[in-house]
């Protein structure tokens, strides 16, 4: 981490300015034309192939968000290596030309597991992005580790950082402006000297709660340009900072795509106003593991693995219309001629490996070890588990006809009796089952998973797994084991069944792109040579799930599953995605 007491004074003002309506860079009019790419969504040995195509779709800017929990899924222990080397990634898009518009707010959206925040800090603080002092000292601690590293790539120091967002879609949510004047502080008494933003929605109501003074207010919508104008501050410069060109995917809906010429008319007529804009998403990538988010309309809906976003850039670095057409549109605004397209991504040969069954659900399960026994089901935060499955266990009186209920089931679960599935909850449909036979003592099994954090709106960083409690009628059961899925190499032990444990060897004979299908599996999870890839499930719409190029090797590859439900027979090596039955949608 850099030492920013030592750094020089700053050899020059804040890169990017604006006043009468116009955005300046060094005194001059400037158009800031940025595509997002999150560098936690795409493999790092990827990143320079991604900006390198962001570059000559005639972007002069990236503009990616930080995902705070992606950094410190363990309170206190702050990585910045591997795949969370911001640095390198804000450097390398230096190096290619690109300007970089960095979002750090604690906060992102972005159908990211719980918005960013992680989940230790949301197990304990009810007062989320306000200035609540718990959670100020969160952010501070945060901003005390990540920022000093952001200093010196500032343009004013000769790096590529020319914009600070201070919050997220604020004014959606909250309207404590205390908090907001203290991130605003906060980037300053750091050394962020650069412009600041703030992004919020076209309405008169978002913009006035989620705007800051000394802050350019900046909006995000798929279409409404007029809007924008509309409501734009007397001689504040024009600029969306997420323009919807495509949208993302909840399990059990449509794809949602966006015509490339609906896209374009919206981003051309942005340019013809005088504005900027930044495409959302310009590359989207992949919800790897399971930092997928959720959102809530009534109900819970857990956004897929997949986070393609029908963007010009696809989730394996394919180039379409959309790319063609934005290219056209932001040539104008350059000097010289744009960089070359880079070469077409390459793809292993397709090909249809056995799956093998190995430990049933319920055996692999118990054969992790169990912790011990609580008098009330605990929490996933209580375990101090972000996310997966937690396995609950007791034994019971079971009277005769019994129900058992699930009180405060977050999200979904599998219930064994005696090592026999009886049944699948899940939060939004069925909660209880009922329990056949005569009265008898039953071990009860419930294997809950967590389908993905909330990122968005007023139920961010509600909690997983049981909430309340167990029932029998009305009798709460008592004595509880809990054991915490492994998320990384595992090996269970037990026969083999219709669920649970299968795995494949897959054969290539040099790394290259590909995409996974697992046709008959129900739900599961999926790792390819111990990295876990993400989730598939019948429930549609994504199928298959890209297993970028890094992640292979030449000669032998393990593939392994976990499928909750129903195994499948056989694994698919395909050379193109299939996201499923598509549906025209523009975000609003």
């Amino acid at each position: 981490m850099t030492d920013t007491s030592v750094l020089p004074p700053p050899a020059a003002a804040a890169a990017l300015t604006w006043r009468d309506g116009t955005l300046e860079r060094d005194g001059k009019p400037y158009r800031m034309l940025s595509g997002a790419i999150h560098y936690f969504r795409v493999h790092p040995d990827q990143w320079e192939d991604r900006l390198r195509r962001l570059a000559a779709m005639g972007a002069n800017t990236v503009d990616t968000y930080v995902a705070w929990n992606f950094h410190e899924e363990v309170e206190g222990v702050r990585r910045f290596d591997g795949w969370r080397d911001l640095e390198r990634f804000v450097r390398l898009a230096g190096d290619l030309g690109l300007s970089v518009l960095l979002r750090p707010s604690p906060y992102i959206c972005a159908e990211w597991s719980n918005g960013g925040l992680p989940a230790w800090l949301t197990a304990r603080v009810r007062a989320l992005r306000t200035s609540d002092p718990a959670f100020l000292a969160a952010v501070d601690a945060w901003y005390g580790e990540l920022l000093p590293r952001m200093v010196p790539l500032q343009a004013a120091y000769g790096g590529p950082i020319v914009a600070v967002q201070i919050e997220n879609e604020y004014g959606s949510f909250g309207s404590d402006r205390g908090y907001l004047e203290h991130q605003r502080d906060s980037l300053r008494a750091h050394g962020i000297v650069e412009m600041f933003t703030t992004a919020d929605g076209i309405t008169a109501d978002m913009l006035r709660h989620g705007s800051v003074e000394g802050a350019l207010p900046t909006f995000t919508f798929g279409t409404g340009v007029a809007v924008a104008q509309n409501l734009a501050p007397e001689g504040a410069a024009l600029m969306c900072s997420e323009l919807w060109g495509g949208w993302f995917d909840h399990w059990g809906e449509r794809h949602h795509v966006r015509s490339a010429e609906g896209m374009i008319g919206t981003v051309d007529e942005m340019l013809a106003a005088g504005g900027s804009v930044s495409l959302y998403m310009a590359h989207g990538g992949t919800n790897f593991g399971l930092w997928n988010g959720a959102n809530w309309d009534g109900g819970l809906q857990p956004t897929v693995t997949s986070y393609d976003s029908d963007a010009p850039i696809a989730e394996d670095g394919t180039l379409g219309p959309k790319f063609e057409a934005l290219r056209a549109s932001f040539a104008p605004f350059h000097d010289g001629a744009l960089p070359p397209v880079p070469a077409a991504p390459r793809f292993q040969r397709e090909q249809a490996v056995p799956l093998t069954a190995e430990v049933s659900l319920i055996e692999a399960l118990r054969s992790i070890p169990a912790g011990e026994s609580h008098v009330a089901p605990l929490t996933f935060e209580d375990l101090g588990v972000a996310d997966g499955v937690v396995v609950y266990e007791a034994t019971a009186d079971v009277p005769e006809g019994a129900v058992l209920t699930i009180d405060g089931l977050h999200d979904r679960a599998g219930v064994f009796l005696d090592g026999r599935r009886i049944a699948t909850l899940d939060r939004d449909r069925e909660t209880s089952v009922t329990i056949g036979g005569a009265a008898r003592e039953a071990v009860i099994t419930i294997a809950v998973e967590s389908l993905g954090r909330i990122n968005y709106g007023p139920h961010l960083g509600e909690r997983k797994g049981i909430l309340h409690g167990v029932r029998l009628g009305s009798r709460f059961v008592h004595g509880w084991t809990h054991r915490v899925l492994p998320l990384g190499t595992w090996q269970p032990i037990g026969s083999a069944g219709t669920d649970g444990v299968a795995s494949a060897l897959i054969e290539v004979a040099q790394p290259a792109d590909a995409w996974l299908a697992f046709p008959g599996g129900a739900k599961g999870m999926v790792w390819l040579n111990g990295f876990l890839l993400g989730r598939y499930w019948e429930a549609g719409p994504q199928v298959t799930l890209y297993a970028p190029a890094p992640l292979w090797r030449a000669g032998c590859n393990e593939v392994r599953v976990l499928d909750l439900e129903r195994l499948g027979a056989v694994v698919e090596v395909r050379e193109r995605p299939e996201f499923g039955e598509t549906e025209e949608f523009i975000g609003s």
